[in-house]
């Protein structure tokens, strides 16, 4: 990995956390450029989530939240600060040993659905675990499928598929290496109101009774508002949290931010 890893200096936040930290930054910064040019898209961000917490993120376009979950998911490097999963530094890894990060620890979903056009859904569920040389938890996958509402679609190809079902093989995809935390990046962006209610009911779910933690990107309130936590970002900064939210109140607090829409 081509970043520079530092010692934490100090403690990150742990309103709302679960049980013990899942994930943590500690002054983490993520700059681009040079000079005049030096843009800053992460200042100093210590954050940690939680076992077993559904926790949004959001902020004006260019406030650093895609930043913040990329280099938190060992998918961007960054400038300095310190990132665990778990108990695992981050900083310093090579690509090789955050391939393995990634496919042991993590699961993703994408706003694009990132699934493999010839396989079916299931191999697309078991395509993960494949790659990394594992075996299915017979128990957990029919717990996950189960979950996602996709018995009678297992052995459908993505094309018979509703953007909404597409959208829950991915959820299912993500969940069947039962990952220490999963992150979201939009996951209904792409989804009509009707199939993003069912995707973000099923997230929610997965905390709520299987233990899941979740850490999503969005800039819609509604669907920030089937978190537990929301973290709100400004410039680079973490700027304010809200706790149990409604649409409404995240809509109230994105205003401050100088913008009547987030994006």
């Amino acid at each position: 990995m081509r970043h520079a890893a530092s010692s934490p200096a100090a403690t990150p936040s742990t309103r709302g956390a679960g049980s013990r930290s899942v994930a943590a930054a500690v002054g983490l910064c993520k700059v681009y450029g040079e000079g005049e040019t030096r843009v800053a898209a992460l200042d100093d961000v210590s954050v940690q989530f939680g076992r077993g917490e559904f926790t949004a993120i959001m902020g004006p376009s260019g406030s650093g939240k895609s930043t913040l979950m990329h280099c938190m998911a060992g998918l961007d490097d960054f400038s300095s600060g310190s990132v665990r999963i778990g108990e695992t530094e981050l900083g310093g890894l090579d690509d090789r040993h955050l391939t393995r990060i990634r496919r042991e620890k993590l699961g993703f979903i994408f706003q694009a659905f990132n699934l493999l056009p010839t396989l079916t859904a299931l191999e697309n569920i078991l395509l993960p675990l494949q790659l990394a040389g594992r075996t299915a938890d017979q128990d957990w996958l029919d717990t996950v499928v189960a979950s996602v509402g996709l018995a009678d679609r297992l052995q459908h190809r993505p094309s018979q598929l509703s953007g909404g079902q597409q959208q829950r093989v991915a959820c299912a995809r993500a969940l069947a290496s039962r990952p220490e935390i999963v992150f979201a990046d939009e996951p209904t962006g792409n989804l009509d109101s009707r199939s993003g209610s069912e995707v973000l009911s099923f997230l929610a779910a997965s905390v709520r009774e299987l233990g899941q933690t979740v850490v999503m990107v969005t800039h819609d309130p509604v669907a920030a508002s089937y978190a537990g936590r929301v973290v709100f970002l400004a410039d680079g900064r973490i700027v304010d949290e809200l706790h149990q939210p409604t649409a409404d109140a995240v809509l109230a607090r994105m205003k401050r931010f100088g913008t009547d829409q987030p994006a």
